[in-house]
């Protein structure tokens, strides 16, 4: 990596770390740290390997439903756990909504132009247009402040036995949490582990692969044991797409190539791609 430091200082004077990283497309990122001590080798390494890991759950909550355990009993929380007050989240979401809306109508302000020889129709709805968009701006610029005002008076966490009772909520137990989620990261690594392979008969790779997986994964397939010849064959259906096919049929032999057991059994599973 390409690394920078220097000193920052900020609005309330402290003096902090900057650490910026330049990137191939001639992009800066910057990290900012009160670590005087590590090397700024090791700060850097440390953040973009948690990237990581955020795209990494990120795509376990899409793609395996983390967050949705087997066990579907609840407990009640803890009163003295601190939550984020709803009015608050409620009050940062119109702010926010508000900041977009105020986003888009300045951009139709500074789109604004007029010929080199306006008409006189054209001046008159130019003037027109440009005096709604200012009247438009002030009045959205009044309600943010109005809504940034009331949110400095809501407190932002407060204990959950202080919630109003419609917002109040319990959570699921945790007893089966670590067991399940061990399962769902086991069949990840297969997942990286194939789209690993399939990604090398793919045009685009890695990302493509993943998709081709999921869509192999809902696919229905048939399985033949045969207790004679102590195999499993799994038979897979025809995808939607020739190439597809093809990327697969290489990934079934990669597979094949392993002789891997079914669980329990002392059946080899073979995979075929295809009608009998």
């Amino acid at each position: 990596m390409q690394l920078a430091e220097r000193g920052s200082q900020l609005s309330n004077r402290l003096w902090l770390r900057e650490i910026r990283k330049l990137t191939d497309s001639g992009h800066q990122t910057s990290i900012l740290t009160t670590n005087f001590q590590a090397p700024m080798t090791t700060l850097a390494v440390s953040l973009f390997a948690r990237w990581s890991q955020e795209n990494f759950f990120r795509y376990m909550r899409e793609h395996y439903s983390l967050d949705r355990l087997i066990e579907y009993g609840t407990e009640p929380i803890p009163d003295a756990i601190s939550v984020v007050n709803p009015a608050w989240r409620r009050l940062d979401s119109q702010i926010r909504s508000q900041a977009g809306r105020r986003h888009r109508l300045a951009a139709q302000f500074g789109a604004l132009a007029l010929s080199a020889d306006p008409t006189e129709s054209e001046l008159q709805r130019f003037q027109q247009r440009n005096g709604q968009l200012r009247e438009d701006l002030h009045a959205v610029d009044q309600e943010i402040d109005n809504l940034k005002q009331r949110r400095k008076n809501t407190e932002h966490h407060i204990p959950v036995k202080s919630l109003p009772e419609q917002d109040r909520f319990t959570r699921l137990r945790t007893e089966r949490k670590h067991f399940i989620d061990t399962l769902r990261m086991i069949a990840y690594r297969a997942e990286s582990s194939m789209a690993s392979l399939l990604g090398e008969h793919m045009a685009r790779g890695g990302g493509d692969a993943c998709s081709l997986l999921r869509q192999v994964f809902q696919t229905e397939a048939d399985l033949t044991p045969d207790l004679v010849a102590n195999t499993l064959t799994v038979r897979l259906h025809h995808l939607t797409h020739a190439a597809h096919d093809r990327a697969i049929e290489q990934l079934l032999t990669c597979l094949n190539d392993t002789k891997t057991l079914f669980p329990g059994t002392n059946l080899t599973l073979i995979f075929k791609l295809g009608s009998f």
